[in-house]
Order: structure tokens, then sequence, then C-alpha cells
């Protein structure tokens, strides 16, 4: 007994945090910062809806290589899951990045609230080099691998068109070797120093910090310029020897060090890519759409409740707050992760209701089975639910089977309507069978009292 107030205890706790989770009102900053760590916190007040509940934005990105130059599939198919990556790095949920012919990728973005952003971090290459300044050569010689800036270029080009010397450049201007490239980074984070000021964090592989280590340590009091796609983001000097990890700084928004932390997190293009088009894709269900689909839902789940209770009493009313229990559980996860609903998405959730009750309907008809046979009502309910589980555990591990094929499906070949039924359908799953074997089962034995299984007791209060 002592144990199952504790299990209520809990049950009550979970309940109450998840309502208030899935409930449109305000949250706490803190909780919001914790649902995205080095990123834009999160508002929890409303789901995350797909590009048909929503719309959003559609970009068409192409090989920007000519014409006549024949591409490798797999170069595609990386550039591809590079540019999913960084979608998801983003911060978008359930996005579209799809493979269309031999030479273009589309990228549908459900929600999206900086269009330009998410443009930039998608097409830029993300090639970023750690270059040594000393001894390069502007002229003469040969450089391998370099890089340079856009307003060097410009200035170099007017002095050999005036027949002039070559200019002074800065370490920003300068043409570089490079010693290092992005692969030697294990993760990259946007954060802000201690003045607010915004910087980049990365972390390097243990291969990469020994080569880091060697080369600072040998170049302490010599600048290392840092590139991103021929552009300096920074060029300090080495003031010591650096082994795990370091900050790029520079005069970054919150933007720009998002976007170019996203780009360094996830590897260079092995593709460079051109937008050749953007969109604005407004919802295609429409509001009244979305309307009627969420009436249909809240009859749907009226009509089960009152089948629930009028056909078990008592149980089936400890079987509707544990449905009820499960469905702020689902909207609450629906924001945490956050999930992006669409059309398809609701469909799974309703279907995992559907599960739910069925799961409650064999665990009360093995009790029916167990009273008649003369038990008492303590055993038949600890024996309705040990003797049901196998029926549920085999039918919810089916489920969640084929939600893994549908939902590796929809990854693979760019279906996120299929992977987005998948992944709804999967966490109801899940906790329909915790609300059905730990929360039902809490709830029943809590009546287990001398009261309480006197009222149990009657057949009119369980229905049979």
């Amino acid at each position: 007994m002592r144990n199952n107030i504790s299990a209520l205890a809990a049950v009550i706790v979970l309940f109450l945090v998840s309502l208030y989770i899935a409930l449109p009102v305000d949250h706490p900053a803190w909780l919001e910062n914790a649902m995205a760590p080095g990123e834009e916190s999160r508002d929890l007040r409303n789901l995350t809806l797909g590009l048909d509940l929503e719309g959003g934005t559609q970009v068409l990105l192409e090989a920007d290589l000519p014409l006549e130059q024949e591409i490798d599939p797999e170069a595609m198919r990386s550039a591809r899951v590079i540019v999913e990556q960084r979608v998801n790095g983003l911060g978008v949920t359930e996005p579209l990045v799809q493979a269309q012919g031999e030479r273009r990728i589309v990228v549908e973005l459900p929600g999206i609230s900086n269009p330009e952003q998410a443009i930039n971090t998608l097409r830029s290459t993300g090639q970023l080099e750690f270059v040594d300044p000393a001894g390069a050569q502007l002229f003469g010689g040969v450089v391998i691998n370099t890089s340079l800036h856009p307003e060097a270029v410009a200035r170099l080009q007017d002095a050999v068109a005036a027949g002039e010397a070559a200019p002074q450049l800065t370490p920003y201007e300068q043409v570089f070797e490079t010693v290092m490239t992005g692969d030697i980074l294990r993760t990259a984070l946007a954060t802000q120093d201690q003045f607010g000021q915004w910087q980049i964090q990365f972390d390097l592989t243990a291969e990469g910090s020994e080569m880091f280590y060697e080369y600072t340590r040998a170049n302490i009091g010599l600048p290392l310029v840092i590139v991103l796609d021929g552009r300096v983001l920074s060029a300090p000097t080495i003031s010591a020897a650096i082994r795990d990890n370091g900050v790029i700084t520079g005069q970054f928004t919150q933007e720009d060090a998002d976007s170019l932390a996203i780009q360094m997190r996830y590897g260079a293009l092995p593709v460079p890519l051109q937008v050749v088009d953007t969109r604005t894709i407004g919802a295609s269900l429409g509001q009244d759409s979305v309307d009627s689909s969420l009436r249909a839902g809240i009859i749907g789940l009226s009509m089960v409740l009152l089948f629930m209770l009028i056909l078990y009493r008592l149980p089936g009313l400890l079987a509707n707050v544990a449905l009820i229990m499960y469905v702020a559980m689902n909207m609450a996860i629906y924001k945490l992760i956050p999930v992006t609903l669409t059309l398809p998405g609701i469909a799974g959730f309703l279907l995992s209701i559907g599960m739910a009750v069925d799961a409650n309907i064999l665990i009360f008809e093995r009790l029916r089975e167990e009273l008649r046979t003369g038990r008492s009502l303590r055993l038949a309910v600890e024996s309705g639910f040990s003797r049901a589980w196998p029926a549920i555990r085999d039918g919810n591990l089916s489920t969640l089977i084929s939600c893994a094929v549908l939902y590796w499906f929809g990854n693979s070949f760019g279906a996120s309507i299929v992977k987005g039924f998948a992944i709804t359908l999967a966490i109801g799953v899940a906790l329909s069978m915790f609300t059905a074997i730990f929360v039902t089962r809490t709830f029943m034995r809590s009546f287990l009292t001398a009261r309480g299984q006197k009222m149990l007791e009657s057949r009119a209060m369980i229905g049979y």
C-alpha cells in the first residue's frame, strides 16, 4: 500500500507537470531555454505545425557547377544529408529535404521565422580553414589551398592595373596557407561571453586536438586566421597552446553566430549549391479544415470516453482519467521534443488513442473473467493486468516495428508526412503502454481498500 501511495503521488505530479506544459500559457524563461540549449529559447505556448497546417518556405537548391560537368551521385546524396542536418540545427523539425533529379535539392521549411538566415545557412559551402599568414607569397611561388578576402582581391587588381607595387595587406586580407580544416572539429556551438557578446565555441576531435596543440604550441605569439568559405571570421593571436577546445570571436549577431556554428558543426558541402528559387507556401488545408479536424478528434475522444464509462462503470472511469492523462502527456512531449504536427501526424495520434483504449479493454475483460472464476477482487485485479500484458506487449511491439519501417522509409525517400505519422504513432503507443499498465493499475490498486473493495465488488460498479 505504501508503494502504491508513492506511485499514485508520482502519477499525479507527472500529470500536473504535463498539463502545465501542454496548456497554451506562458512558461518560465528557464524552462524554455532548457528545451533549446545553445539556441533561441523555444516558445512552449503553441504546438509546432507543419507546412500543410501553417505554411512556410520552400527553397530549390541546384549544384553550382557547369552543366556539362558530371556530378557524382554520392556527392549529391551527401549534400542532401548535410543540408537536412543544417535544417534540423536551425530548430526546424520534420522538414522536407528531397533530391529532385541529379542536380537539385528541394527543401521545405515549415513555420521558419527567419527565411533569409535559413537560406544563407543552407547554400553556404561551409568550408572551414585554420590558416597561417606567416611567409605567404602574394605574387610568385605557389600557395596551396588558399583563401583571399574579396576586398583584398579588388585592391590587388587595382594595384596591378595601375602598375603599382602590391599594397601591404592586413591579416584579414592576406593570402594564407591552410594548416588545418574543419575536419578537426567535433562540435561547434553559438554562446555568449561574460560581456554578452556572441561567439562560437568549438570542441576538437581526438586527432584534431593533437594537431591543434602541436601547431599552437609552435606558433605562440603569431596570428591564426580562421576562414569560412573564403571569409575571414577572426584572426586571434595565439597566446598559449590549445588542446581540446577554443573560441572564435568577432562582431557576430546571434543570427550570424547560430548560422556559422551550424555550418561548422555539420561540415562542408561536397558540392557547391546555389538558390534557384524561393517561395512562400500558405497552409494547404486552411483554418476551416484544421478546425474541422480538431472537432472530429474531440468528438471521437468523447465517444470513446462515454463507451468506456457505460461498459465498465468505475474501472472505465479510472481508465478515462488515465486516458486524459495520456492526451496531456502526448501534448507535452510534442512541445518538448518538439514534434511538428501535420495532418498525417494528427492521424497517428488519434490512432494511438484507439490503441490505448484497446489495452484497457483487454485488461478489464481479463478482470471480469477472473472474477467469474471466483477469485477475490485483489487477486482478480493483479491477475487481470498480468494476463493481459502479453497481448498488449505483442500488439504494441508489432505496431512499433511498423513505425520503425515507416520512419526509415520516410527518412530515406524524403516522405516527411510518412515520417511524421510514424513518429506520433510511436510516441502514442509507448505512452499508451505506460498509462494502461502503470497509471490505470495504480488507480485500481488505490481502490483496494476496505471501502473501495465494497464499491468494486458490486457488479453494477464493474459492469458484469
